[in-house]
């Protein structure tokens, strides 16, 4: 049965927090945690590691960091959907988090339940925001949160804004394909050439450009129920 599951690594020193968690999340229908690690080097040294599609990854560690991993995996250029789950959790650093290539930025404090419908929004979206980050976006976002050193955003074709704004939507790949009546594979080509251009990491790193640039406004970004 763990074979047909979404595979779940967890990045944390934590051992009873981990513990705990890797038995409640091996409870559920739809994931299975494959492997866990005490350190950020470790995991990032793991030659023969199962490859998780989701990573829940702690911020502060003695060995190896979350921004050391964030950082790495960025350059590996994996599909693994990182959830930066820590009881360091500061609404000013979101945006840090998502620019370097998170797709969550949780608080430990975190209900499981709650948890694991945040982990399948990221799963099946590519992103999650909570109602409290976007009313930062809303109130904060332009001005206190480092610009993205890109390209302008007219220098974006018609075609990739309208791409982003259904990423906005939280529409997925067919979702946005259907919408626009073009092939997934071209959504694909243009969210590439997006993050080329916006030097962002992942969707939700498309979403902070978008509402820093005026291109949607914070109040249009679709919340999903977890």
């Amino acid at each position: 049965m763990e074979q047909s599951k979404i595979k779940v690594g967890i990045v944390d020193d934590d051992k009873l927090f981990v513990q705990l968690l890797k038995q409640y999340i091996n409870t559920t229908k739809d994931y299975f945690v494959v492997q866990t690690y005490v350190s950020g080097n470790q995991f990032l040294n793991d030659t023969d590691i199962a490859i998780p599609q989701i990573l829940l990854l702690d911020l502060r560690m003695s060995d190896g960091d979350g921004l050391a991993v964030l950082s790495e995996m960025t350059i590996r250029k994996t599909e693994i959907k990182i959830i930066v789950l820590s009881s360091f959790y500061r609404r000013s650093f979101m945006g840090q988090m998502l620019k370097m290539g998170a797709h969550a930025f949780l608080s430990k404090e975190i209900d499981l339940e709650d948890l694991i419908k945040v982990m399948h929004t990221v799963h099946h979206h590519g992103h999650y925001f909570s109602k409290e980050q976007v009313e930062l976006m809303r109130s904060q976002l332009s001005n206190r949160l480092p610009e993205f050193n890109s390209f302008s955003k007219d220098d974006l074709t018609e075609r990739e804004i309208d791409v982003l704004k259904l990423v906005c939507q939280q529409l997925n790949t067919k979702e946005i394909a259907d919408t626009l009546f073009i092939s997934p594979k071209t959504v694909e080509t243009h969210k590439s050439n997006l993050m080329v251009k916006t030097g962002v990491k992942n969707s939700a790193g498309l979403v902070i450009y978008a509402v820093q640039n005026n291109i949607i406004n914070a109040h249009d970004i679709v919340l999903l129920d977890k």
